[in-house]
């Protein structure tokens, strides 16, 4: 075959595949929350990604350890997230300020943003947050 037609069959390929598909392992780096009070670094994992804080403002240092957890900084918020067949990563949200962990997803929106979610049960007593990509 041809580098014309290879090129060819590769851009058909991505024209049809899903757009989470195409996304797939595309936040693995530094994220801030909306209030930029709090920093992950998203990496592999074992079979999975997972987020650790790398930087947090002191209220939110103050907030996790009300609920418990003595030290913010290197704890994983994001744990052993995969792919799922849904297009969204499926593992486990840990709060820090009431110290207990969740199911969760994380839908990656575009390259520079993603939602994670996590509930009580079953859908139900869902809480989501926006995280942006730090340059």
């Amino acid at each position: 075959m041809s580098v014309k037609r290879l090129s060819l069959a590769a851009a058909l390929l991505l024209t049809a595949m899903p757009a989470a598909a195409q996304r797939a392992g595309g936040w693995e780096g530094t994220w801030r929350n909306a209030a930029d009070s709090v920093r992950i670094k998203v990496a592999r994992c074992g079979r999975g990604l997972c987020g650790t804080v790398t930087q947090a403002s002191a209220k939110a240092r103050a907030d996790a350890a009300a609920g418990g957890s003595n030290q913010l900084v290197g704890t994983q918020l994001f744990r052993d997230f995969r792919m799922g067949d849904d297009g969204l990563w499926h593992g486990q949200v840990y709060v820090p300020d009431i110290g207990q962990t969740f199911d969760g997803t994380i839908d990656q929106v575009n390259r520079d943003t993603i939602v994670g979610t996590g509930c009580l049960f079953a859908n139900f007593g869902c809480k989501s947050q926006t995280w942006r990509r730090v340059r």
